[in-house]
């Protein structure tokens, strides 16, 4: 059988700085692990007409179905080690996105592996709801060794809190994320035996370490890019749930949360869904080859 090659187009977009090709699901792709593979690397990746970062952090493919009333997107976010994450807030807020710039909606139903998640579009903020945040240790998932929620536990020479954000996160309450060599440190948590599914690593600092509510920095290390992101949603909404959790605040307001590349509104209730808002940017559209079987 003959190998034909293939344009295939796409968008790219970006929350906060973590950024995403965006490509219908319809396109023919017959390897969706290579290509995100081939185009996410920072080295050798789709190259920005701007001058910007190479590559990006994962691939959304999306399909639309606006016969439902919202419009309903399913989404599947291929990371750049071939795997398929479960969710990804600032994934899911960048579908929207698409979402509002192909038919103009404001309210979209997302459906995701880790369920279905309502965002909602205002002046240039979308927010996202995220689901419950999980401690609990069949649901992070946790090894069987742990009966009960591993809450500030040292795990590989770090004191972690877990929680399931939509992915696991191992969260760190340290006195400064920039003193920390996150990339020195994360890989041995990620793939520690406590986690059968590997874990997020979440670094998380006070902004006022005379006041909590002014909000958290925050690093992640993300499973599946295996290595630190501009931002990371998930990790955001998990870093709000773990200081909840540990005594650290005790507000159902919004809280500030800054990534590297810019700020999110976190909103953890004592019961119920959580909610994660923020800008997304639409950066350039292009085309890749994709080889796809011939006649």
């Amino acid at each position: 059988m003959r190998k034909l090659q293939h344009a295939i187009s796409f968008k790219k977009y970006h929350g906060t700085g973590n950024d995403f090709l965006i490509i219908d699901a319809a396109e023919p792709v017959p390897d969706r692990g290579a290509l995100a593979g081939k185009y996410c690397d920072r080295e050798t990746g789709i190259d920005s007409p701007d001058g910007g970062r190479r590559g990006a952090d994962g691939v959304l493919f999306l399909g639309l179905e606006d016969r439902f009333t919202p419009p309903r997107i399913v989404m599947t976010l291929v990371q750049p080690d071939g795997s398929v994450a479960a969710m990804c807030g600032n994934g899911a807020r960048c579908t929207a996105a698409w979402g509002h710039d192909q038919i103009g909606a404001d309210e979209f139903m997302i459906d995701t592996q880790a369920g279905t998640r309502h965002a909602q579009i205002e002046d240039e903020t979308i927010t996202i709801e995220m689901g419950e945040p999980a401690f609990d240790p069949s649901r992070v998932p946790l090894s069987t060794e742990y009966n009960g929620p591993l809450i500030e536990d040292d795990v590989e020479g770090l004191t972690v809190t877990a929680v399931n954000t939509g992915v696991p996160h191992a969260v760190a309450f340290v006195a400064d994320v920039d003193d920390v060599d996150l990339t020195a440190v994360a890989p041995a948590v990620r793939h520690a035996d406590v986690f059968p599914r590997g874990a997020n690593v979440t670094l998380a600092s006070p902004i006022d370490s005379d006041d909590p509510t002014a909000g958290f920095r925050q690093r992640t290390f993300e499973r599946g890019v295996e290595g630190e992101t501009r931002s990371c949603g998930t990790g955001a909404v998990a870093v709000v749930a773990a200081a909840k959790r540990t005594g650290r605040i005790e507000t159902a307001d919004p809280v500030t949360v800054t990534p590297p590349g810019g700020t999110l509104e976190i909103v953890v209730p004592d019961r119920g869904p959580a909610t994660l808002a923020g800008p997304v940017a639409h950066e350039f559209d292009g085309e890749l080859s994709v080889v796809v079987p011939g006649e």
